[in-house]
């Protein structure tokens, strides 16, 4: 579904993404990790497009959009849904207009359509009845449900998480990984999650990837991540201050 080849990303003399290469596979949920500050989102955004690589291509089923027009990076973009770390909901709009608004941007459907759709959404993430709400009324976990409803109203092939549990408890934490986990089945979704969480990578990721120095330096199933002898890896996962990570 989605493939990095080569891809170096610099700013000024900094190196961010240094011949990165990454598969990730279609109706699976990949989950990226690695150090505050390593890369993750400038990742994320490389893939939809929102970042042009310094070299290297990103392959969207086999289109590179490094080399497409904006009008055909647009068209490709639909294939998309994003959940920011936040939810970013417009604070104006009550919650039926934050999930109706890409419905109302990107295409020609009725007002009706658009409201059943809206219900629909909003009953797949289990907030039926909060149309009326303001996104003010609401607590952190639900605005993320909310933030979650409208990124799959256009029915994307791919939805992209920016670390969708910070700042939620345990509780809430556990139910945003259930509603992930459920989301990615039933619509048959490609999912790109970056998490600092490790409870969470192990529990909703199919595939794990550790991003260190600008490159992906371990790839693998949840029980080979856990298996793997490489130190990076280990010291990451263990959180210990002793290791090849420096901790500056």
């Amino acid at each position: 579904m989605i493939k990095l080849v080569d891809v170096h990303k610099s700013y000024g003399k900094q190196k961010v993404l240094d011949g990165l290469n990454l598969a990730i596979e279609a109706g699976k949920t990949t989950v990226i990790i690695g150090r505050s500050g390593g890369g993750k989102s400038v990742l994320l955004k490389h893939i939809i497009g929102l970042i042009k690589p310094d070299s290297g291509h990103v392959l969207i089923e086999e289109s590179d959009i490094t080399r497409l027009s904006e009008k055909d990076l647009n068209e490709v973009r639909k294939k998309f849904g994003m959940l920011f770390q936040e939810a970013a909901l417009f604070d104006s709009m009550t919650v039926g207009e934050n999930v109706a608004f890409p419905l109302r941007e990107q295409t020609k459907l009725k007002d009706q359509e658009i409201r059943q759709i809206v219900a629909d959404r909003l009953r797949a993430v289990g907030l039926s009845g909060v149309e009326e709400k303001m996104p003010s009324e609401l607590s952190g976990g639900m605005r993320k449900r909310v933030g979650l409803a409208r990124a799959i109203a256009l029915h994307p092939r791919i939805v992209l998480f920016d670390e969708p549990t910070t700042g939620l408890d345990p509780v809430m934490t556990e139910a945003i990984n259930q509603l992930i986990m459920d989301t990615q089945k039933n619509f048959n979704l490609t999912c790109v999650v970056i998490s600092h969480d490790i409870q969470s990578i192990f529990r909703i990721g199919h595939k794990i990837a550790m991003l260190y120095e600008g490159r992906i330096i371990e790839y693998g199933t949840p029980e080979e991540i856990r298996a793997s002898d490489n130190p990076v890896m280990r010291q990451f996962l263990s959180g210990s201050v002793d290791g090849p990570i420096k901790v500056t």
